[in-house]
């Protein structure tokens, strides 16, 4: 085997970003798949997951419970997969975008806080952004289907997404009471 060259992008045949690529896609996005099965499958199973979108008004809850859990599952999977992966972190963002407004946003930035802060919503959908703007490197179905999308490409594929699918489903489901004076 060739010697390490210091400064090199690989050591004996690795490409180390690509690997990195592959430990931050699989962890955040099996992760990730893992919150949508516990919505289904989880203590309460869905008919606790719906009771908890009810709870916040998202509206129908029977149907949210669904779309959140599967699409968690679908994009979790994907992500870590490296399959459609600006889609998929846009998926990400967009439920994270969600959550800090339904459920975060009231209590604070730190998740230790009463009811958990926003703060490890938005370092997941950061990760899926920031995913989406390099690439989901050579170790992925993307790549392995030249489906390669990077750079300000993904970045502006998963942010679209992102956003106006957090924005479709804020304006379409989420009914809070109105503020008190």
């Amino acid at each position: 085997m060739p010697p390490s060259t210091r400064g090199s992008r690989t050591v004996d045949g690795v490409h180390h970003a690509d690997f990195g690529l592959l430990v931050l896609r699989s962890v955040f996005g099996l992760f990730f798949a893992c919150h949508g099965y516990n919505k289904l499958f989880g203590k309460g199973g869905i008919n606790g997951t719906v009771g908890w979108f009810s709870s916040i008004v998202m509206k129908p809850p029977k149907l949210n419970a669904y779309m959140a859990a599967f699409t968690e599952i679908g994009a979790g999977v994907g992500f870590a997969a490296g399959f459609l992966t600006p889609l998929c972190a846009g998926a990400i963002i967009a439920l994270m975008i969600v959550a800090i407004v339904v459920a975060h946003r009231h209590n604070g930035f730190f998740i230790f806080k009463p009811g958990q802060g926003w703060e490890y919503c938005a370092s997941i959908a950061f990760a899926a952004f920031a995913l989406a703007t390099i690439g989901a490197g050579q170790w992925s179905i993307d790549h392995a289907l030249d489906w390669d999308v990077q750079q300000w490409w993904g970045a502006g594929i998963a942010a679209v997404v992102g956003v106006v699918g957090a924005t479709l489903q804020l304006v379409a489901c989420y009914r809070p009471a109105p503020p008190t004076s």
